[in-house]
């Protein structure tokens, strides 16, 4: 009995011991796993701190472009402009004293401040005689604040001035003018109208503009786009003559730009147009001054963009796009007769292969008996289908105009003129394709020439292929069907609101006028 009681007794003795051996075993890895976890912490911190600090050092420029007034010291606000111009050695820092011993640093960008000017009127009186003395109008001097706005006007072009103990730069406006002269725009000339165009500087832009409009009606309103080009952008209108309400959309669509940078204005157009994947233009690009004012005159809006010489213009509609500005220059009766002949080209301008193809391929017997011999007998050897045909000759043709604009000015035309007729008689000779078909093509290509709108010709260069394909397939059923597909969707299509087929469709009676006739300049529609 004793013996057994002593066995009871060490057994529960050596599950308390056994319990206390895993409560040890299960707090070392408690222990351990506390210590893995803090070491992963610190790792994850030290990684944390490591990624802030290659950041830090790769962006070396955001803490300099916060909105921080200017310290007054000169030493630190040379440093912050450092920070922000860090690899950019067109920014110059020229540290000199006035002449009243007044430590003093000058900040401009190579090739857009004129140096010249900015060391005869300012550098060189502030050091002879004193601040008070630089050859700049008093009323073009405005001062900043803070870092980003001494950048900003370092940028434009303008020479910055700091003074030590002064928490206020002083800005001159000495841009270099690098522009081209205004000269006549070779992709919209014409034989009578003026003769300026516009160029890449936005003041000189809107200065042709206020030329033509002297009057206190011409608004423009300016800003600035893009995350780093910063370009300046300016919306023009004439107040009275358009709906205001159509202004605060424009506005609106500026303001919600999706694109970061702009370069040109087709940056612009692309993303403020009502439809984006529309072949037909919304939009009229113009170089002409004169262009801009009428419309602005007819109730349209215009955009500038620093930087380009393509200046938008809208609400358009399929009928200005075919509106040429010598239309108000010549007489009347030629105006008309250059207007009726401007649509018919273009019409044959995308339907006259189609139409072509359809009809030698499936209805021949709206061929005259004479006519269809002679098509016949040229296409007697040749072993490709009308619609491929028409195609080979077609591709080709865009081919050779792509390749005469952009060639050489003096080589392009030549080449453009000397390969079509090499290719077309060597196509011919060989009986890859047919006398008639060159002709035919040939006709689509002047007939594209005549739209006054380089974009607007985009569009049945375009659409042509399609319609031709329907024309080989369906025949003339297919060409119907394609013109039943664009004219629904031109009747669909907006440009800021303004149907595209207008007046017409809807019939407004006021401006129909303009469309069939030329009406007279004090009977235009405002």
């Amino acid at each position: 009995m004793k013996g057994t009681n002593q066995t009871s007794k060490s057994e529960p003795q050596q599950e308390s011991k056994q319990g206390s051996d895993q409560e040890m075993e299960q707090g070392t890895s408690d222990q351990e796993k506390s210590n893995q976890d803090a070491d992963s912490d610190t790792k994850k911190n030290k990684d944390q701190n490591s990624n802030e600090e290659a950041n830090s050092k790769s962006k070396p420029n955001e803490a300099a472009y916060q909105d921080l007034p200017l310290t007054g010291h000169l030493v630190n606000d040379e440093n912050t402009l450092r920070s922000v111009f860090t690899d950019c050695s067109d920014v110059v820092f020229h540290s000199f004293e006035t002449a009243g011993f007044v430590s003093a640093l000058c900040v401009y960008c190579l090739g857009l401040c004129d140096t010249e000017r900015l060391e005869r009127q300012v550098l060189t009186p502030v050091q002879e005689i004193g601040i008070e003395a630089a050859q700049v109008p008093m009323a073009s001097v405005k001062t900043v604040e803070t870092p980003t706005q001494a950048a900003e006007a370092i940028l434009e072009g303008e020479a910055l001035l700091l003074l030590e103990g002064s928490n206020v730069a002083t800005v001159y406006p000495l841009y270099k003018a690098a522009n081209r002269s205004t000269e006549e725009p070779l992709a919209e000339s014409t034989v009578r109208g003026a003769r300026d165009g516009f160029t890449e500087a936005l003041a000189t832009n809107l200065s042709l503009v206020r030329k033509r409009l002297k009057t206190p009606a011409l608004k423009f309103r300016t800003r600035t786009v893009g995350e780093r080009s910063n370009t300046s952008v300016a919306l023009a209108y004439v107040e009275g003559a358009i709906d205001f309400k159509l202004v605060q959309e424009v506005e609106k669509r500026l303001d919600n730009l999706r694109v970061r940078d702009i370069l040109e204005s087709q940056y612009i157009e692309e993303d403020i147009i009502d439809q984006r994947h529309s072949p037909f233009p919304q939009m009229i690009a113009t170089e002409r001054p004169d262009v801009v004012t009428s419309n602005l005159l007819e109730g349209r809006f215009a955009i500038f963009v620093d930087g380009t010489p393509f200046t938008l213009i809208a609400p358009v509609t399929l009928f200005s796009m075919l509106q040429s500005p010598e239309d108000y220059y010549q007489y009347a009766f030629m105006s008309v007769f250059l207007r009726w002949l401007r649509y018919t080209f273009y019409v044959l301008s995308l339907l006259l292969p189609s139409a072509y193809v359809a009809i030698t391929t499936f209805h021949q017997e709206m061929i005259p008996t004479v006519l269809l011999l002679s098509i016949a007998k040229a296409r007697e050897e040749i072993p490709f289908p009308a619609l491929v045909e028409a195609l080979i000759m077609e591709i080709a043709f865009e081919a050779l105009r792509e390749a005469g604009v952009r060639l050489p000015k003096q080589v392009g035309s030549a080449v453009s003129i000397v390969g079509a007729l090499i290719i077309g008689q060597a196509a011919t000779t060989a009986g890859i394709v047919s006398a008639p078909m060159i002709i035919i093509v040939a006709i689509t290509g002047i007939a594209s020439f005549m739209i006054p709108r380089y974009a607007a010709s985009i569009a049945t260069r375009l659409l042509r292929f399609p319609v031709m394909i329907l024309a080989g397939t369906l025949g003339l059923i297919g060409v119907m069907l394609g013109i039943i597909v664009i004219v629904i969707h031109l009747s669909s299509l907006r440009s800021f609101g303004t149907p595209y087929l207008s007046p017409l469709a809807p019939t407004m009676s006021k401006e129909v006028k303009d469309v069939w006739w030329r009406p007279s300049p004090w009977n235009k529609t405002r």
